[in-house]
């Protein structure tokens, strides 16, 4: 595999971020994960990490350098942290559990695979057209389906956060799967929280990932994200690749997989304490309230680790 990948994760204008990502590789599978947590202060977050975690070191336990089954795996990963929130607030008497959206990707022998629950998204773009999304879990989807309302109406709409689907909800999860999609040459996969999509129109995304450059083009199209989300701008993540099954010359930024060791994996995830604490200052939660978090969220992640 060779491909060139872009991760980053900012606050915006919340006093904390609830996002969680991480790209995972071996040398024939590559998986990335972006995860928006809900549910208030700290246990979103923790819903998040649970989510993303889970889904990254069952990647590490299964690919072997390949997954036998794409879709399969990312069937139980989805899961399988559902039902690791599910425990982490059964376990500490919450009276609601955390929630968070996730969507998740493998790409391996050229083909993408991926599977969502909630309004995070993945876009596949080719040219600088959309060939491939996810279709949001939320009410105002299916308001925009049913043509109640526009899409630009849609952006500002005040029931725009409303989701039906995700991982540690009361009713299980609405998991939404792709089809196998062969990718080519300069092809852009893009994941998403909805604070990177949800300020920005339409056509802003597939154009600025259309030169291909996600190294440049992604932190360009943050600060776009975060400046038309104002005061009130959410959580911005992302992850973006360009693949590239051509081996001529390598661009900045680019990983080649072709000489890693079959048992090998690169993994890409900030520890919890790292992200939780940001650059910002985190009211009311002390070093020793976030090393608990931290154990606490390995127990319930351990019960699903086979």
């Amino acid at each position: 595999m060779k491909f060139t990948i872009y991760q980053e994760s900012r606050p915006g204008r919340r006093p904390t971020n609830e996002d969680r990502i991480a790209y995972c590789y071996s040398r024939d599978a590559l998986l990335m994960v972006v995860a928006d947590g809900m549910g208030g202060h700290l246990h979103g977050e923790v819903a998040a990490q649970i989510a993303v975690q889970y889904i990254t070191e069952a990647f590490q336990r299964e690919a072997k350098p390949k997954l036998k089954d794409p879709f399969l795996f990312l069937s139980g990963g989805l899961g399988n942290a559902h039902h690791a929130i599910l425990d982490y607030a059964a376990d500490r008497f919450l009276p609601e559990a955390p929630r968070t959206t996730c969507v998740a990707c493998i790409v391996q022998d050229s083909i993408a695979y991926w599977a969502h629950a909630g309004d995070s998204r993945l876009y596949c773009i080719r040219g600088g057209r959309v060939i491939g999304t996810t279709r949001d879990h939320s009410r105002v989807q299916r308001m925009v389906e049913d043509g109640l309302i526009t899409s630009e109406a849609a952006v500002h709409h005040p029931a725009r956060n409303r989701i039906f689907s995700c991982l540690g909800g009361v009713s299980p999860p609405q998991v939404d799967y792709s089809k196998k999609t062969p990718l080519m040459t300069g092809d852009v996969l893009l994941l998403c929280s909805d604070g990177v999509w949800g300020p920005l129109p339409a056509d802003v995304i597939p154009r600025a990932m259309g030169t291909g450059n996600v190294v440049q083009a992604t932190p360009a199209l943050l600060n776009q994200a975060e400046a038309r989300g104002g005061e009130n701008a959410d959580n911005l993540s992302v992850i973006a690749i360009r693949w590239e099954d051509s081996y001529a010359e390598d661009t900045l930024g680019s990983v080649s997989t072709k000489t890693m060791p079959i048992d090998s994996f690169t993994t890409q995830m900030e520890a919890f304490a790292r992200a939780r604490k940001g650059a910002q200052a985190v009211p009311n939660l002390t070093d020793e309230d976030i090393e608990r978090a931290i154990q606490e969220i390995n127990s319930a992640i351990k019960k699903y680790s086979k």
